[in-house]
């Protein structure tokens, strides 16, 4: 398995932690009481691990097609 898969698949299981901790967010303060403080980490500690990997798959096509044209020869 290559590099590029393996941070696919990593960030696509964050993104399904992030969504089961955003509903136990809106879940716990819906109940009317200030929920605990882990409740909101529940949310909080995928998003911050989504947005390396997000940033790092947004900029795989850009660095690909950089790669591709530093070794294409220049029309003189």
């Amino acid at each position: 398995m290559n590099w590029s898969a393996s941070i696919r698949r990593f960030h696509r299981w964050l993104s399904v932690a992030f969504t089961v901790g955003f509903i136990a967010n809106v879940v716990a303060t819906w109940g009317g009481a200030e929920p605990r403080f882990w409740v909101h980490l529940l949310a909080l500690v995928p998003l911050f691990l989504l947005i390396p990997t997000g940033l790092y798959m947004f900029a795989q096509p850009h660095a690909a097609r950089w790669r591709t044209m530093r070794h294409i020869p220049q029309e003189q």
